[in-house]
């Protein structure tokens, strides 16, 4: 009978094993009891299909997590703000939030955003042209971009983006800060957020938090409470994840010179396919995924269920292994490659069904921008040191990518 328990780590998170790794985990069985050193537990689901069934299947819910009727099963101390948001509701409170957030969230509102984070991308190269290499990519420019893109998507004026940039960096890290801080930073951008919604409904300017005051469904509407977790949740998925990709794909570029060939020769072209191929390929951690949506919030299971041939009982918990999901052979051909034209590319990064990220939009749109944007200026672009990962921030991103051109 295969094992199916393991301690944390797992899978182990080098890269140079992980793919090896990943394809004998998805081989030997469809998830596996991840047992942790303090006492949780909780089910890792490694195949493609397995993932799509129980992110499909209402009887896997998070509200238990949300009302504090039980612990997240593992290690993550999640901000109190996080679990006011969709990310721990489930139907029907989670459908009306969805619907009315979708009414603000539009495609065409990021599509407008492109041109500004267009000119916000360009106006940080110019500075790193003007410093001259060596340059950090993360600190310059990929870590810079989403922050701009999100002060302007909510509306926040440009002279107290210095301060809001201050304040969300704070509010993703884990450590470095004594508590008494971390509350002083929380409660000035709490404040911040409530006045700025306040004056928005006043006085709707063309900005997200104008459209979500503003939203609504025959007599439902947010009301100031449901939004401001609204903004703090696009802090967490918008800003640090997406500046963790952009960077993530700009190195894997760099790593396989064929595939930067292709993209160079058509930057326009292959962009949208190279951010979704960023998004499967990059990351090797349990559970990594960009919203958080699929992988970092688990789920509870409220009846007995079968997954794949393994049976799940009622009140025990579960999450996609989303990176090795990504890697399964039944759903992409030749899966440890990095293909930047890939089509079709059915990652679960995003999620799927129910949880699908109502920004994913946005970030795709972002990481095109950011990473066509710095290799047409910089076309010679070349790694001039080791990569390093943060380990003092929620989302455990690069942290630095020394580079030259």
């Amino acid at each position: 009978m295969t094992d199916t328990t393991a301690q944390f780590p797992f899978p182990p998170t080098s890269p140079e094993k992980a793919h090896e790794q990943m394809r004998r985990i998805r081989e030997d069985r469809p998830m596996t009891q991840v047992q942790y050193a303090f006492g949780g537990k909780v089910w890792a689901i490694h195949r493609h299909a397995a993932v799509k069934q129980m992110l499909e299947d209402r009887r896997f819910v998070r509200k238990p997590f949300a009302t504090g009727a039980m612990e997240v099963p593992y290690p993550v101390q999640f901000p109190d703000f996080l679990k006011t948001t969709m990310q721990f509701a489930d139907p029907p409170e989670h459908t009306r939030l969805r619907r009315l957030v979708a009414k603000a969230f539009t495609m065409r509102r990021v599509e407008l955003l492109r041109e500004k984070t267009r000119r916000f991308a360009e106006d940080l190269l110019d500075a790193m042209e003007r410093k001259g290499p060596p340059a950090d990519l993360v600190r310059d420019y990929t870590l810079q971009v989403p922050i701009l893109v999100l002060s302007e998507l909510l509306g926040v004026p440009a002279a107290d983006r210095d301060k809001f940039t201050a304040w969300s960096q704070v509010m993703l890290a884990t450590n470095g800060l004594s508590e008494q801080e971390l509350a002083e930073h929380g409660a000035a951008l709490y404040t911040y957020l409530v006045e700025l919604i306040a004056a928005r409904r006043a006085e709707p300017a063309d900005d997200l938090l104008s459209a979500l005051a503003t939203a609504r469904e025959k007599d439902d509407s947010l009301t100031d409470e449901e939004i401001l977790p609204i903004a703090m949740l696009l802090l967490v998925a918008g800003f640090d994840n997406t500046a963790n990709f952009a960077t993530q794909g700009v190195l894997a570029l760099l790593r396989n010179p064929d595939q930067l060939r292709v993209f160079l020769a058509d930057i326009d072209g292959v962009a949208p396919t190279l951010a979704d191929e960023v998004l499967r390929h990059g990351g090797f951690a349990l559970g990594n995924d960009v919203e958080g949506s699929a992988g970092l919030v688990p789920f509870v299971a409220t009846e007995d269920v079968e997954i794949d041939g393994q049976l799940v009982r009622a009140g025990e918990c579960v999450m996609a292994d989303i990176s090795t999901a990504n890697h399964d052979e039944n759903a992409f051909a030749d899966p440890e490659r990095f293909d930047v034209t890939r089509s079709p590319n059915p990652h679960l990064t995003l999620s799927h069904g129910l949880h699908h990220c109502l920004g994913a939009s946005l970030a795709r749109m972002e990481m095109q921008v950011i990473i066509g944007s710095v290799f047409r200026r910089f076309p010679g672009l070349a790694l001039a040191g080791e990569e390093s990962y943060a380990t003092d921030f929620l989302t455990a991103g690069m942290s630095s990518l020394p580079v030259t051109w």
